[in-house]
């Protein structure tokens, strides 16, 4: 009775209960996302001018065309290489709006646009996932924000970049067949000819220089002496540098271009990924075209330079050239500088305070061999692990420059044109759809809009290349001259120390720390016993 009572009861309750529904205040609203599109065309022809301006058009009809799209940018590279994310700032600039949460979605043409490189092209698309962005591959159909996507992505990846390789291994094929008969000639002119069509002709304001670089290094100056004078003429180097360095004379005074010759395939690219350019020290063929182009110099002038070059490098080796180089030694422990010593008919090199008395400084002499020792083990390490070393170091000090200036007053002008022609362009696709424009002044006002757009941005990038200190530079030219050198020194070589070497501090009675040209020091241990 008692459970048939509390049954009872429970139905009771449950019969008098009801649910009121409250209708919400307000419907939410449909999502709305905000869409970017990363476009690249792979060279600076004419007609992948003609699809860059065609695939901005295109992404800014079709995003101004969804009712719950709003357009971000258009992001845009061309004439840069997909095998390299860090060559394409528009990626990096792309890249670095969705970590600030500025885009929900971004649109690509195919996966061979977005990246060649597997590596990079999955890593963008991973660090996007965590975002919530997801990437929508129009040509491949694919989605990454879907379960799949990363698996089609990573196949459609490799395919692109096995083509990438496919067509890069043809081009330099190519190129090798057109040294084997002679006709190619270059792809950049050097200081002194400018490249018209693919022939070098002499341009005279700076030929004059190159002739007066020549007969000032025939009279005894130096590469440093040369490079100072230059400076005070405030005249660009070939690529454009606002400094003249000595590896930048050095190399002008040993390039046969001047004396109408050629050698071809002097440095080479890697077949694997990432490319890496190194020096032809024999592992490719090289070409020699006699009459390449018109001289600057007569033949007797350049090769009397190369012959002082030689007898000045085997000065460099012994000599006051090493005494010189040695002086740059530094104390560790007290600051002081140490002074060359000779006993018992060998040569040390000793810290002046420890001479005065050997309590004030417990750095002891250093014998001369164990120091050209550690220079050229030293060199040996640097030579052989510049890629791990000097090429992040110079990309992570791109970043930081970049970043730094950013906000400044003409980065943030250039910012604000760049937003205002989008936003022209955007209102262009919108009234072309809704029927409001004539096609052919849409396609003019287009093509002007997507011109000046590259003009701006070409700008922002070169103020942004200009601005900070010349640490980038210095450390590019040592990478040139550790590019050059040997791949080992059997002996100690001055000139060479001079160039890469800006100080060496010594640490210890067996540690030494070599501060380079730029700045950056490395340690290197002395293989001594402690006197």
């Amino acid at each position: 009775m008692a459970d048939q009572y509390q049954i009872t009861g429970s139905l009771a309750v449950a019969e008098k209960q009801r649910v009121i529904i409250i209708e919400a205040a307000d419907k939410p609203q449909e999502l709305r996302l905000r869409v970017a599109a990363y476009v690249r065309v792979s060279s600076d022809s004419e007609d992948q001018l003609n699809s860059f301006a065609a695939q901005n058009h295109y992404y800014t009809s079709l995003i101004s065309a969804k009712e719950n799209w709003d357009m971000v940018d258009i992001y845009a590279d061309h004439g840069i290489t997909g095998t390299s994310a860090e060559k394409r700032d528009d990626f990096q600039r792309m890249l670095s709006d969705c970590r600030r949460g500025l885009i929900d979605r971004v649109l690509c043409k195919s996966i061979s646009r977005f990246a060649r490189n597997t590596t990079e092209c999955l890593e963008a698309i991973r660090e996007l996932k965590s975002l919530g962005i997801g990437i929508t591959f129009e040509k491949e159909h694919i989605d990454t924000a879907k379960m799949s996507g990363e698996m089609l992505t990573a196949i459609f990846a490799a395919m692109a970049q096995k083509e990438s390789e496919s067509i890069s291994q043809n081009g330099r094929l190519g190129i090798q067949m057109r040294m084997k008969n002679g006709t190619f000639n270059t792809c950049k002119s050097p200081f002194g000819y400018r490249l018209n069509g693919n022939k070098l002709e002499i341009f005279e304001p700076e030929a004059k220089l190159v002739r007066e670089i020549f007969h000032r290094f025939l009279s005894g100056q130096s590469c440093d002496e040369i490079s100072a004078y230059m400076n005070t003429l405030h005249i660009a180097t070939r690529d454009g540098k606002t400094v003249w360095q000595h590896s930048t004379i050095k190399y002008m005074l040993q390039n046969e271009r001047y004396a109408g010759n050629a050698l071809l395939q002097k440095n080479y690219s890697t077949d694997t990924l990432p490319r890496q350019k190194k020096r032809n020290h024999g592992e490719k063929q090289k070409y020699f075209v006699i009459g390449s182009n018109p001289p600057i110099i007569d033949a007797d002038t350049f090769e009397a330079a190369q012959v002082l070059i030689l007898q000045r490098r085997e000065k460099r080796k012994t000599g006051p050239y090493q005494k010189k180089a040695l002086s740059a030694l530094r104390c560790g422990c007290c600051g002081g500088t140490f002074r060359e010593k000779s006993c018992g008919g060998k040569i040390y090199w000793s810290c002046v305070t420890h001479d005065r008395t050997h309590e004030s400084c417990p750095i002891t002499q250093i014998p001369e061999p164990e120091n050209h020792s550690a220079f050229c083990r030293f060199y040996y390490k640097l030579k052989h692990h510049s890629d791990q070393i000097l090429v992040p170091l110079i990309a992570d000090l791109q970043t930081i420059r970049t970043r730094r200036f950013l906000w400044s007053p003409d980065v943030i002008e250039l910012n604000r044109q760049i937003s205002n022609l989008t936003s022209q362009n955007q209102l262009l696709a919108m009234l072309k759809q809704q029927g409001g424009v004539d096609p052919d002044i849409f396609i003019s006002r287009s093509n002007e809009l997507a011109e000046q757009l590259r003009t701006v941005k070409q700008e922002k990038s070169r103020l942004l290349n200009e601005k900070g200190d010349d640490t980038i530079t210095r450390t590019q030219e040592l990478l040139e001259i550790l590019t050059a050198g040997p791949d080992f020194l059997d002996a100690f070589d001055g000139e060479l120390f001079g160039e890469l070497v800006e100080k060496i501090i010594v640490e210890s009675n067996e540690l030494l720390r070599f501060r380079l040209k730029n700045g950056l020091e490395l340690t290197e241990k002395m293989e001594r016993t402690v006197r």
